[in-house]
């Protein structure tokens, strides 16, 4: 069984450099609803038996793309939304004089559990994985799609390989991209991460 995670076509804040959390449904740009077109293409003849969403238009729509080609519902959940950064939605990340994510992880290891109306990675890592968890122990031979957000699926990845979330500044997640987790007889094998390279035509 396969763990096929999905991350949301580009949006109009992602186009425009500004911070984007789970407390904002932001819309899909013209590149963002190209990118869904082919995501559906290219992920049309895997065996997908179980589609998870989070319910943000930006990921919904993403889902419905994709799903139009299998025989499957999309489940939606709250518990698969972006982090939630509070006050920091909208933020322009362009004049930042680091990453949002060091933003973040400073933030938390300065003794603050969250942003202002926000949360931390720990509790977005713990509600996500808890979505997921159960579809990865039913026995299935299908996939298993989820379609979520930039930290959630990173979060997802870095529970399943026990990771420790202070790495998340190593690693990257570009709209609309795919990365799979194989899971064999002996352990849960990242096969591909941050896949684009299907938006090259």
């Amino acid at each position: 069984m396969r763990l096929i995670l999905v991350r949301h076509g580009e949006t109009v804040w992602n186009s425009e450099f500004k911070v984007q959390g789970g407390g904002v449904d932001t819309e899909l740009s013209a590149k963002g609803r190209q990118q869904i077109v082919r995501l559906g293409e290219v992920l049309r003849h895997e065996p997908v038996g179980v589609i998870l969403a989070s319910p943000l238009r930006r990921t919904l729509l993403t889902a419905e793309a994709i799903a139009q080609f299998h025989q499957v519902p999309v489940t939606t959940h709250p518990d698969l939304k972006e982090v939630n950064v509070g006050e920091f939605d909208g933020l322009s990340t362009v004049d930042m004089p680091q990453t949002f994510t060091e933003l973040l992880l400073e933030w938390w290891k300065g003794g603050r559990e969250r942003l202002p109306g926000g949360e931390s990675f720990q509790e977005l890592q713990d509600r996500a994985w808890g979505v997921v968890e159960p579809h990865t122990c039913t026995g299935t031979q299908e996939d298993i799609l989820v379609v979520s957000h930039y930290f959630t699926t990173l979060s997802i990845i870095f529970k399943i390989l026990e990771l420790p979330l202070h790495l998340l500044v190593r690693f990257r997640m570009d709209p609309g991209s795919i990365s799979i987790v194989e899971f064999g007889r002996f352990a849960a094998r990242l096969s591909r991460f941050n896949d684009t390279s299907y938006q090259v035509v």
